[in-house]
């Protein structure tokens, strides 16, 4: 199950790094490196564990999606024009309390089922905010409507616009990923055989059915976790060995403050329901929009979210997504900086 997962390389590396990392039975040469891998190994769980169970209601989504969702019915309910489309896809994060490790599932099987490309990338950008848990969790750390306005706002701003820019196109698969091309293709195949779509009138029909998506989900699961799993790693490496105190000296200035915070939210890779509370930290130090940017940016890209995003959509698509993101966020903190410092 371990190899499905992820690469034997990286299986042996994690193994390798929680068993030095505890100090068994360790040769004398890699005792030195004990507690430098507790830090690591410490770190990595904690983004592990944090993320997985939305990865988990993610996959939920995504197979319930799967299994009940025809091409019909998100083209009845999907708007025809891609502005509409792109607004109802930043919304549909209100119906689905999932961080990016969830919505990333989700999206792929929007795709999948022939959902409109602006509707979906809105989707993947906004949802891990636009949620009730974190926008609660937002107003629970800063005590203040207007903060979670300002994340709101800028988060639908930015996941429209880049909606607009990148999937306003007649050629979606010069986007997508070939795994999402090939399961579109096999569900417009099932819509017409009329295999999928379950009607739910009785009891044991319901039991039958979350057996169906408790089935489908395990599969996607594995395949989604090894992306995870990578995304972790980076990021344990990166934030015990890059020094953040150097960064935080920075947090004054209008402009390299908004940049700083930016990177240490692609660093950081917090799940986005408690990254408020890790923002807050920060707000006595850096300016206004360094915190916006902080809580705008890291939950549409960072280093988990990223590699994830690449089972849905090609490389080149990624890349121009999160390059066009931190531009737009880079504009919104400054812009939040000049308003109110």
């Amino acid at each position: 199950m371990l190899r499905r997962t992820v690469p034997p390389i990286l299986a042996i590396l994690l193994v390798m790094i929680i068993w030095i990392a505890n100090d068994w039975a360790v040769p004398v040469p890699f005792a030195s490196w004990s507690g430098r891998l507790q830090g690591l190994a410490t770190v990595f769980l904690g983004i592990f564990i944090e993320a997985l169970p939305f990865l988990m209601a993610g996959v939920l989504v995504s197979s319930a999606i799967h299994l009940f969702v025809t091409p019909a019915d998100l083209r009845r309910l999907t708007p025809r024009t891609p502005l509409l489309a792109a607004l109802f896809g930043a919304l549909l994060g209100l119906a689905f309390p999932v961080c990016e490790c969830g919505s990333i599932p989700a999206t792929r099987r929007l795709l999948a089922k022939g959902g409109a490309l602006p509707m979906a990338i809105a989707f993947a950008l906004a949802a891990p905010v636009i949620n009730p848990i974190v926008l609660i969790a937002t107003l629970i750390a800063f005590g203040s409507w207007q903060m979670v306005a300002w994340r709101a706002g800028l988060t639908i701003v930015i996941a429209v616009l880049i909606a607009l820019v990148v999937g306003v196109t007649s050629r979606r698969e010069l986007l997508l990923a070939p795994g999402v091309v090939e399961e579109q293709e096999h569900a417009l195949c099932d819509h017409e055989q009329h295999q999928h779509h379950v009607a739910l009138p009785t009891r044991g029909s319901l039991l039958q059915n979350a057996e169906h998506v408790l089935i489908h989900a395990r599969g996607e699961l594995f395949e989604m976790m090894r992306y995870l799993i990578a995304g972790a790693m980076l990021a344990a490496l990166l934030q015990t060995l890059v020094p953040q105190q150097p960064l935080l000296l920075l947090g004054e200035d209008r402009t390299v403050s908004v940049v700083v915070l930016m990177l240490l939210a692609l660093i950081l890779s917090v799940c986005s329901t408690v990254d408020s509370f890790i923002a807050l930290s920060f707000a006595a130090t850096f300016t206004p929009g360094a915190v916006v940017a902080f809580l705008v940016f890291g939950p549409m890209i960072d280093i988990k979210s990223t590699l994830m995003l690449t089972t849905t959509f090609n490389r080149r698509t990624v890349a121009i997504m999160a390059l066009l993101c931190a531009q737009l966020s880079l504009l919104a903190g400054i812009a939040v900086n000049m308003l109110f410092s």
